[in-house]
């Protein structure tokens, strides 16, 4: 019976920074829209356009106590969502970092992933809930569809600027100290 012992630093990647960056920016993206959008601006909960949406769910009018009450609620699963997005890419993140957690945080690997993970969630978000499902939209009224096509632009944005941000950025290994990366001195 013959061993191999493999080479660990060759053939090992450093553990990545994506799916916990597009978590956290899943997660964070859906807190400010929730948060900005269905609390303080008051423009949309999650159900105020089901008296037109495209799969019938029952219209529950934000205007009246008991239609905020099941609006409320729903935005509340959507806060959850939101929530479990954000505690699993911390997980994710802390798992995979054993040094250099300052590093990390500030790393431009880290925050691309984060933006990507935003403009993912408004990409995503729009299309499913304010044009395939109908559900609700960005602000509804007369002029809805340019307010969502915003939302979507806005989400393309976030994307592109996330993959630019982290495309310019070197390697990122949390494992290995700063001074002994390539260009840096000893």
């Amino acid at each position: 019976m013959t061993t191999t012992v493999r080479e660990t630093g060759a053939e090992t990647a450093p553990p990545g920074l994506r799916l916990p960056g597009l978590l956290l920016g899943v997660g964070l993206g859906g807190f400010v829209d929730g948060i900005l959008l269905h609390q303080l601006l008051r423009w949309h909960h999650m159900l105020t356009s089901t008296d037109h949406d495209h799969i019938g769910v029952r219209y529950y009018d934000p205007h009246t106590v008991s239609g905020l009450e099941m609006n409320t609620v729903w935005d509340g699963v959507f806060h959850t969502v939101c929530w479990l997005a954000v505690l699993g890419g911390l997980a994710v993140l802390y798992a995979r970092v054993a040094t250099g957690r300052r590093r990390v945080w500030a790393s431009r690997v880290l925050w691309g992933w984060i933006l990507s993970g935003w403009g993912l969630f408004n990409l995503v978000e729009g299309v499913l809930d304010h044009h395939v499902l109908g559900i609700h939209h960005v602000r509804g009224g007369p002029h809805q569809l340019w307010w969502d096509i915003g939302f979507l632009v806005l989400g393309a944005l976030l994307l592109a600027g996330g993959l630019l941000l982290r495309r310019g950025a070197r390697p990122f290994d949390p494992a290995v100290p700063r001074a002994a990366r390539p260009g840096h001195a000893v």
